[in-house]
């Protein structure tokens, strides 16, 4: 169906809908030199962490060993962007690549491409990587460096070497080096999290365009999520999207997400759709591991119901574009009961003709056409699906 292409979805929100609200955000920005050691140690336990819609790493030997060269040689490099979610807890903003590759080094080893994707989720899950995947050469290969064998006037003595074969001196002085890392603190926590989006947009906006489940799934990483990700693999969703790849923008997930949130939330709903979904998201957090377990069997089974209508085109308009406010609305009117019952089995019945009828209706099509993120918007659509399936 698509990787990129946003115009694959209809019944969207506008992305840029907060940008008319421009607030005056209650941070402080401070700069803080720590050493290479320092850095190393901070990643091996957990306190910085790569946030998890950030790219793989991506670099090869010689643009990594240039790095470790810059370092060693004492040529300055570029500072670091830090987010301070709480104390002893960072979020990479900016200089993932940076990091990652001293981290890489100061182990002694170097990812071998195929690998990357698979060592990502291991560090997401363990905050390192395991001595036995770090020592496994499928995985990696030794981290020498890839460098000019000579200098104008005499032998580059780092090329060749790794963080072990460096004489003490040398090792020494790498680990003193100093990175200017710019720490951005929140100083008043708000349930949307509006702040910490605006930083995460704006800081990486130069580099990579980060759609807003991007950034929600690494902000608000959680059980509740781990579920969404699974669901979102299983056969029948895949059916219901037409696509069999998952969206590399994680905008499936999104779709996902919403569903929930108008589940539960519809009642509380009112604009900015990206700040509802960040507020839900915060709750979900908190959700205990039965609750998520039914939102998981709630979802298999609306599934199973709609895919047995053996028609994958029910989302879809008539530009073969899956239609979210249909999906939302649907989902929403026939898992209500269910829901509030905590009871998979009172999902609601509806046939093809039904959800044809609703996706014609004339008020349904005025609430989906525009301003679909409005309140009254949302609540006609869900109020229609009530009445009609």
């Amino acid at each position: 169906m698509e990787e990129l292409d946003e115009k694959m979805y209809d019944g969207d929100y506008d992305v840029n809908e907060d940008d008319v609200n421009v607030t005056e955000y209650n941070i402080s920005v401070a700069p803080n030199d720590f050493n290479i050691k320092t850095i190393f140690d901070f990643i091996e336990h957990g306190v910085v962490k790569i946030p998890a819609f950030q790219r793989n790493y991506v670099w090869d030997i010689k643009h990594a060993s240039k790095l470790i060269e810059s370092l060693l040689i004492g040529v300055p490099i570029p500072q670091v962007f830090l987010y301070e979610e709480k104390k002893n807890s960072f979020l990479v903003i900016d200089g993932q690549q940076r990091l990652m590759t001293i981290y890489y080094f100061m182990k002694k080893r170097f990812p071998r491409k195929d690998k990357r994707v698979e060592l990502r989720q291991i560090f997401d899950q363990k905050h390192t990587i395991p001595d036995e995947i770090l020592h496994d050469n499928q995985y990696f290969s030794d981290f020498n460096l890839v460098l000019p064998e000579n200098l104008p006037d005499k032998k580059n003595r780092f090329n060749k070497k790794n963080y072990a074969t460096l004489n003490d001196e040398d090792r020494i002085s790498f680990e003193l080096k100093t990175l200017r890392n710019i720490i951005v603190k929140q100083a008043v926590v708000e349930e949307d999290d509006s702040v910490v989006f605006e930083i995460f947009n704006r800081l990486n906006s130069g580099g990579v365009n980060l759609k807003p489940q991007e950034i929600r799934t690494s902000l608000f990483h959680s059980a509740f999520y781990d579920m969404l990700y699974r669901i979102n693999l299983i056969e029948q969703w895949r059916y219901l999207l037409t696509n069999e790849t998952p969206n590399i923008n994680m905008k499936d997930v999104e779709i996902l997400l919403r569903g929930f949130a108008m589940l539960v939330l519809h009642g509380e709903y009112k604009p900015s759709m990206n700040k509802f979904l960040n507020v839900f998201s915060r709750k979900a957090q908190s959700f205990k591991e039965g609750d998520i377990a039914f939102y998981e069997g709630l979802f298999v089974r609306f599934c199973e119901m709609m895919s047995a209508l053996e028609d994958n085109s029910i989302f879809l308009t008539n530009k073969n574009r899956f239609n979210i406010s249909v999906y939302e609305a649907v989902f929403t009117a026939l898992c209500e009961e269910a829901y509030i019952a905590k009871d998979v089995s009172l999902i609601k019945e509806t046939t093809i003709e039904k959800i044809k009828a609703l996706k014609e209706d004339p008020a349904f099509l005025n609430a989906s056409l525009q301003s679909t993120a409005s309140s009254n918007n949302v609540t006609i659509r869900i109020k229609k699906a009530k009445e009609m399936l």
